[in-house]
């Protein structure tokens, strides 16, 4: 009796042993190397750091070179050739621009100032960013475009109607004079509310009014969290422009209670303007500015890192 056996049309591999579909296609190179290194950290080139370097160097090079020019004398300063080296003038030229022009005193004011300026600014305009971003009242839409409005007015425009006023209070040669105009700035109110509508989900909101939040809680729980990244930016900002105002400043204060930029100035009037008092002026205006970057910049670029990787 013959006996019989099924094979396949390939000749010869069983029907069971076959496989359904396809084989899978194999791995590409390099895949698994691009997976295993998404960890890890990334670093630029030759070329990256040429030119980080270069704009590095034409960033610094002013500051320092006015380091440089207030060690010297007019004499030196007043060549067709620069100096590119300190001189032997540094002691006396630095000690004539803290006391001819003041910086003591002006150092103590601006601090106060800046620093009053830029807490106020960043609480009001984070508060009203909020209403205009995520509070229903009426004219909200018209009340929002009279404050972009307001940024398009030159403040020169402002100074004769601001001063009468400042005037009438008795306020002129204060402190006062300079920081109540500038608790708030329209800029601000544009950017945070710029940013809350994205930042701050409205459910959010909902979630902490369901769990019985009043509003001041709401405010402090939620939106100052949300808005962090936000306020240091602004608040970078306001501290930089209220260090270095100038123009307001000279109108309303005199030399007897200036901030820093008043009492440069002082520095440099006179038949004879000493040079090299001016620039050590202008450098120890800018040391508390770089002193500020130094300590808070790690914590403001970590908090608007933060806040992108959140969003």
């Amino acid at each position: 009796m013959a006996t019989t056996t099924t094979t396949t049309p390939t000749g010869g591999r069983p029907a069971a042993d076959r496989r359904d579909g396809p084989p899978p296609p194999p791995p590409r190179r390099g895949r698994g190397r691009r997976a295993g290194s998404a960890g890890k950290q990334l670093h630029g080139g030759w070329l990256s750091y040429t030119i980080l370097a270069i704009f590095a160097f034409g960033s610094i090079a002013p500051l320092v070179w006015a380091f440089i020019a207030s060690s010297h004398d007019n004499t030196r300063l007043a060549e067709s050739t620069p100096p590119f080296w300190f001189g032997g003038h540094m002691g006396e030229n630095w000690e004539q621009a803290w006391e001819q022009g003041n910086l003591g005193h002006a150092m103590v004011n601006t601090t106060i100032v800046a620093s009053t300026i830029t807490l106020a600014t960043v609480l009001f305009c984070t508060l009203a960013g909020f209403a205009f971003a995520k509070l229903r009242f009426r004219a909200k839409n018209m009340l929002f475009l009279l404050v972009i409005g307001t940024m398009m007015v030159p403040p020169q425009l402002t100074v004769v109607p601001l001063f009468m006023y400042i005037s009438d209070l008795g306020w002129t040669d204060h402190l006062q004079a300079v920081i109540v105009p500038m608790l708030v700035s329209a800029f601000g109110v544009f950017f945070m509310r710029q940013y809350l509508v994205q930042a701050l989900p409205t459910e959010l909101i909902e979630a902490a009014r369901v769990d019985g939040a009043h509003s001041l809680r709401v405010v402090w729980h939620v939106v100052f969290p949300a808005a962090r990244p936000a306020m240091a930016v602004l608040g970078m900002l306001t501290f930089v422009m209220a260090w270095n105002e100038f123009f307001w400043p000279l109108i309303v204060l005199s030399q007897d209670n200036p901030t820093v930029q008043v009492a440069l100035t002082g520095v440099s009037q006179g038949y004879v303007q000493n040079q090299g008092a001016i620039m050590a002026g202008a450098v120890m205006a800018t040391l508390p500015l770089l002193v500020a970057l130094t300590l808070f910049g790690k914590q403001i670029v970590g908090g608007i890192m933060h806040g992108a990787i959140k969003g």
